[in-house]
């Protein structure tokens, strides 16, 4: 044969070499943040409407993530918070509506002492399913609850009148404390002693 065959032969060997090694990394980074973001991974790849600007925009969110100092609380401040949210649950009774609104603060309070940005909601959402994929579709839920309640006078006065029952208010408050739960844990490299007051 040929030189130029060979030469040929060889290019198109290294193209088709090449091609296999783009597909084989995508797939396995589609592989892994799959499983890093969870739903979170469909609902980026569904809200930018195509797979690659999905996946774009999920490695985005890591690198704004990787630049922020985020903290864990210490242990006086996790037992601080602790209290408060019980006492918004209890208050939860009395008045459904109100106790949201608080648990809501209080998640925005947990987030900021632990270094979150709070610019506006969908960017507090983003960056938490960096580090809680899986319960950043319950702030997602809670934070609609609690929109629909801004946006209904009779929310915290009348279940039956308001678009808002009771159930929803109460559903809010299990979205919101399934967070709240993951905010206050400990990291794993604190020490054990400071995981046992809380």
């Amino acid at each position: 044969m040929d030189t130029w065959v060979w030469i040929v032969i060889a290019a198109v060997v290294v193209a088709v070499v090449a091609i296999v090694a783009i597909v084989v990394m995508r797939q396995r980074r589609r592989t892994e943040l799959r499983e890093s973001f969870g739903s979170e991974y469909d609902r980026a790849v569904a809200r930018e409407g195509d797979v690659r600007k999905g996946e774009s925009d999920l490695m985005a969110r890591r690198e704004r993530r990787a630049e922020l100092d985020i903290r864990p609380l210490s242990p006086q401040s996790r037992t601080t918070y602790a209290r408060s949210w019980e006492q918004t649950q209890a208050r939860f009774v009395d008045n459904p509506a109100t106790a949201l609104a608080q648990a809501d603060a209080l998640i925005i309070a947990v987030m900021e002492e632990r270094g979150y940005p709070m610019d506006d909601f969908e960017r507090r959402a983003e960056d938490i399913s960096v580090d809680h994929p899986d319960v950043v579709q319950h702030y997602r839920a809670a934070h609609d609850i609690s929109v629909r309640v801004d946006e209904d006078p009779n929310a915290s006065t009348s279940s039956t009148v308001s678009d808002v029952s009771t159930e929803d208010l109460r559903q809010g408050l299990v979205h919101y404390r399934a967070l709240f739960q993951e905010l206050l844990e400990p990291d794993e490299d604190e020490p054990s002693r400071d995981r046992a007051t809380v």
